[in-house]
């Protein structure tokens, strides 16, 4: 959008007359058939010009509500863009941006701070100065007039092209019809906290662009931000040991869903109920599964802020040259995976996590819910299993079923497919293979798309196509669910709680997590962003995931929300693992994962 915008000047009618001039037909009488062909065209040429400049500035005055055109406008520009940057913009500031001499701007800065256009926000605790922002209502208005820019430009190239088929651009009203998310606003007071606000994150794209707006959020709260970012176990473990501390560390903590049961269930975070009932605030928008995961017993522990699906990604190219259908079950997929493999030309038919621990452990779990089953004896519900409320014998372990044999058997046969480093692939791994064109076809998070679906130097770039787990025998289509919400320590200083809880409303909003998805993110929570026809622009993926969503696909039950959900991963991890290198059978392998969780849930008490 900033490259429409650095230099959206409107003109006025004397400025028109001028560009109309420029692009005038010469005089006299035509000579040659090519100087009549010539002179239609500049012509041509002239008039879409014309109307182009007009249109442009009847939409700055109808979209914009701008009072006083140029003047106005670029005060606007200077705003938007200082906050986009995480620019500071003073009074004085904005002013001297405008180029115009200094009681004019001023002028206009008040008369549109009047008008609700600029929010005028104290920088210190006396409030004698104060940083200008974009108020809410400039944002929104700004957005429209960009895509009725983008709509105006399309069709003037749309004409120029031989043969373009000239077509009326979008109305106003169709503007408004279309479900645009606005760019989230400043708050209007800052952040009241004693130091920075701090965060703990896990290293994943949508929190890396968190990190990249780090400047916009500062500005946007008011305060200075830290924040650490780590792997998945190491995030685990950060997040036990700071619970043990008289004080947390952190403010914000990014919790992995699955994780809620054991965080909730030994008090490391504090249950937020009266502060969403204090707020008002909607969780309408969420995922239902999404939000289901970070509750426990009843009572809402964190707030969604990156929904991923487990999915089958596959290049589009290399199928249909092959002649190979999308592979929509187990056996289809290996099949597909055994006649694209091909190690001379360094193309593995298909890559998947089967590094051992936490990786392979979430990959039995994940084929295990596509062949039918859940890990545990879960409540059967009418479309899939309650992982919500789970207790007693529903904690029994179930690895000595005629659907987990499948399940490790399936993941046998697909280690002569793979890539010769399989059994050291975690996440990013195998998403990097495929994007390096390695691999045919791949499992995968989408959270990792953006390493193929953004980078135009990929193979795999638009000829990637989406596709639910492929099922086993018994199974259906299913699309696990996972990702992150932020929550806040239980150790949290008491005074922290309230604006900590504003930081973590506005970190979650759909404005901002609009603003991480335009930063090199693909994974959002909500539904409002998947309807953006903004962001479906961004990916072929966000349809195609928002289709599973809808279809019900997106479920959270093939990893539950449990206490014991790290343990029981990092036992298949393990005995799994051992299986795959041929340190014991699958039956072994299976046994021995049975007894352990069995002992586990046992030692726990739940039956």
């Amino acid at each position: 959008m900033m490259a429409m915008n650095d230099n959206p000047e409107p003109r006025s009618p004397s400025v028109r007359r001028r560009a109309g001039a420029r692009f005038a037909a010469p005089e006299g009488p035509y000579e040659t058939e090519d100087q009549r062909s010539a002179a239609g065209s500049s012509n041509r040429e002239s008039g879409q010009f014309l109307d182009f400049v007009e249109q442009m500035e009847e939409a700055s005055a109808r979209v914009l509500a701008l009072k006083s055109g140029y003047r106005e406008m670029r005060i606007v520009i200077h705003l938007i863009r200082s906050h986009l940057s995480g620019q500071l913009v003073t009074r004085s500031s904005l002013a001297a941006a405008s180029g115009l001499s200094y009681g004019t701007p001023m002028r206009a800065i008040d008369d549109m701070q009047a008008r609700g256009l600029i929010i005028k926000r104290p920088r210190t605790p006396t409030g004698r100065s104060f940083s200008l922002h974009p108020a809410a209502t400039l944002l929104a208005r700004w957005q429209a007039y960009a895509r009725r820019a983008k709509s105006l430009v399309a069709a003037s190239l749309r004409q120029e092209q031989p043969g373009g088929r000239a077509s009326r651009p979008r109305s106003a009203a169709a503007d408004a019809a279309a479900t645009i998310v606005p760019l989230p606003p400043v708050l209007d007071s800052k952040l009241a906290l004693s130091r920075e606000l701090r965060m703990l994150m896990h290293a994943d794209p949508t929190f890396m662009a968190m990190h990249a707006l780090k400047r916009h959020f500062e500005m946007a709260f008011g305060t200075a931000i830290s924040s650490r970012a780590l792997s998945i176990d190491r995030l685990h473990a950060e997040i036990v040991a700071n619970s043990r501390l008289p004080v947390s560390q952190y403010d914000l903590i990014a919790c992995d869903l699955p994780w809620f049961g054991e965080m909730a269930a030994s008090g490391r975070l504090l249950p937020l109920d009266r502060l969403i009932e204090a707020a008002q605030f909607d969780t309408a928008d969420f995922h239902p599964d999404a939000l289901a995961s970070t509750r426990h017993q009843g009572r809402q522990y964190g707030v969604p802020v990156i929904t991923t699906a487990e999915i089958l990604v596959y290049r589009t190219d290399l199928l249909a040259a092959a002649g190979i259908a999308p592979p929509l079950t187990a056996a289809a997929t290996l099949d597909a995976a055994s006649r694209l493999h091909d190690p001379s030309a360094g193309i593995s038919g298909i890559a998947w996590n089967g590094g051992r621990g936490t990786p392979v452990g979430h990959t039995f779990l994940m084929i295990l819910a596509a062949f039918g089953q859940p890990v545990v004896d879960l409540r059967r519900t009418a479309d899939g299993f309650d992982a919500e409320n789970a207790s007693g014998e529903q904690l029994r372990p179930l690895f000595l079923t005629e659907t987990a044999r499948q399940t490790a058997d399936f993941m046998c046969e697909l280690l002569e497919f793979s890539p010769p480093n399989i059994l050291n692939m975690a996440w990013y791994d195998r998403a990097f293979a495929y994007a390096q064109g390695k691999a045919a076809i791949a499992y995968s998070h989408t959270m990792l798309a953006p390493l193929f679906e953004l980078d135009r130097a990929s193979p795999a770039y638009r000829r990637t196509g989406y596709l639910p787990h492929p099922v086993g025998p018994k199974g259906r289509p299913i699309a696990p669910l996972g990702g992150y919400a932020l929550t806040i320590p239980a150790n949290i200083a008491p005074e922290r709680i309230e604006p900590v809880w504003i930081a973590l409303r506005a970190l979650t909003s759909a404005n901002t997590t609009k603003l991480y998805l335009a930063n090199g993110s693909l994974a959002s929570p909500r539904f409002s962003l998947s309807r953006d026809p903004e962001i479906r622009a961004l990916s072929p993926m966000v349809a195609a995931v928002d289709d599973m969503a809808r279809l019900g696909y997106m479920r959270m039950w093939p990893r539950p929300p449990i206490p014991e959900n790290a343990p029981i991963v990092a036992i298949i991890g393990e005995e799994i693992h051992d299986m795959l290198s041929g340190a014991q059978p699958v039956a072994e392998a299976l046994a021995a994962a049975q007894n352990r969780v069995d002992a586990l849930m046992r030692a726990r008490g739940h039956y």
